[in-house]
């Protein structure tokens, strides 16, 4: 599996690039001036002006026009003064551009209308190309313009995770289909998820080349999977994903939910920062990395409906816990919930920046 590129391996940056900003630093295990901030699910869910721009357009169409895509992932950065931007996307537009029939539906999540079950099924999946999402290239360049020297964090989902969504049909609490697909019929299995890493990194690879300055793989669903399945199943779909921008210096991020048992071999799918959800300490996670590896996290999202001394209190222990690894990025364990008081975010920013400061 590829290893994890060293601090230095990178080339040197100029101050006020978004190559030197804290978050980028700390995701080399550089020294920063204080941890960097970003919430995952932070462009739009909890906020109003986010709500209003998106008011009667439908999730995918409205991650296919530049300037809303731009507006909503700068609404965060304005009003919390986090550290970096998360573009705003979905994990199944790539799948969209190579004309897989999905939708988003409010309240449920994409769904599939012809999920994959057999071998001819994978024909509806082609190769994802620059061309096909056009719309992802300028948004990306029209956000580095507007971000100067704030990071933009580039994403896509990982094959695990799309292969649970086009196998299921849908979000699935149990993967059924997925498990009993992925081993009743391991060579399908396999020739999906290659299909999808070579999508997963190709949409990475459109953001990063655009001027993404990082880029994050969202693995929501793999926690569901024992070690043994991850290695034998998993792991080398991911890295080949990863893979894909690997030339590019830009650091890659790896987060999946509940997947406590398998950090390390997250990491060691090939990222430089392995996040982590809200059900393992910083202090764990950090002892199971070891130093080759920065941590992004991980505040429990429902925390932030806490009285704020509880909430402060949790916060200034993950930033204690954070110093005990080569380079922390705070986050959440997960997303932003849409409940959410965006001003408790704000605090949460300013107060990691506060006690966080060198």
């Amino acid at each position: 599996m590829p290893t994890p590129a060293s601090p230095s391996a990178s080339a040197p940056a100029e101050p006020g690039s978004p190559r030197h900003s804290d978050l980028v630093r700390a995701a080399r295990r550089q020294p920063v001036t204080r941890t960097p901030v970003w919430f995952m699910r932070q462009a739009g869910r909890s906020l109003p002006e986010y709500r209003a721009v998106r008011e009667g357009i439908p999730m995918l169409e409205s991650c296919m026009q530049p300037e809303l895509v731009t507006e909503i992932t700068l609404q965060p950065v304005r009003r919390h003064g986090v550290d970096a931007a998360i573009f705003f996307s979905d994990i199944v537009v790539p799948l969209k551009a190579i004309g897989v029939d999905l939708d988003i539906v409010p309240g449920v999540g994409p769904v599939v209308a012809q999920p994959i079950r057999e071998a001819r099924d994978l024909d509806r999946l082609v190769d994802l190309t620059a061309d096909q999402v056009p719309y992802i290239t300028e948004a990306v360049r029209l956000l580095v313009d507007e971000l100067g020297p704030i990071p933009l964090i580039g994403f896509a989902g990982a094959p695990f995770t799309l292969a649970s969504y086009l196998v299921e049909g849908g979000p699935s609490k149990n993967h059924v289909q997925t498990k009993a697909l992925m081993h009743g019929d391991p060579e399908l299995w396999d020739a999906l998820c290659a299909k999808l890493a070579q999508i997963s990194g190709a949409f990475l690879r459109v953001q990063a080349q655009a001027g993404a300055s990082a880029v994050q793989l969202f693995d929501s669903w793999v926690g569901a999977l024992s070690r043994a399945d991850y290695v034998r199943h998993v792991q080398r779909h991911s890295a080949a994903a990863l893979d894909a921008v690997r030339h590019l210096d830009v650091p890659r991020i790896h987060f999946g939910v509940g997947t406590g048992e398998l950090l390390r071999l997250m990491g060691e799918a090939g990222a430089e920062v392995v996040g982590v959800d809200y059900r393992v300490s910083l202090t764990d996670a950090v002892a199971r990395l070891g130093p080759d590896y920065a941590v992004q996290g991980n505040l429990d999202p429902a925390l932030l409906f806490a009285p704020w001394e509880a909430l402060e209190r949790r916060v200034r222990e993950i930033v204690e816990e954070g110093r005990q690894a080569p380079g922390h990025i705070f986050n959440l364990g997960h997303g932003v919930l849409p409940e959410v008081d965006p001003d408790v975010l704000t605090r949460v920013t300013a107060l990691v920046h506060e006690v966080s400061a060198r």
